[in-house]
């Protein structure tokens, strides 16, 4: 099981939107809203890299709002 975590960064004024939508993928364990750099950190899990890199370019970089993704895979958990 690949486990990653997601930061993104959205358009201003859709935080808490663009967090709601992206914790109600399938795959998405848990997104929260933040401060800092990124506004939004994810965290996912897929039976691959090539599936995360699918949910992450498919479904999670095609939420309207979304500006920009960072995807940061679990070495060890």
């Amino acid at each position: 099981m690949m486990v990653a975590y997601i930061l993104v960064q959205t358009d201003v004024g859709v935080i808490g939107d663009v967090a709601g939508e992206i914790a109600a993928i399938k795959g998405v364990m848990e997104a929260n809203a933040v401060t800092g750099p990124y506004d939004v950190i994810a965290r996912a899990e897929a039976n691959s890299l090539d599936e995360l890199g699918k949910l992450v370019i498919q479904k999670i970089q095609t939420v309207s709002g979304v500006s920009r993704t960072l995807t940061c895979p679990v070495l060890h958990e």
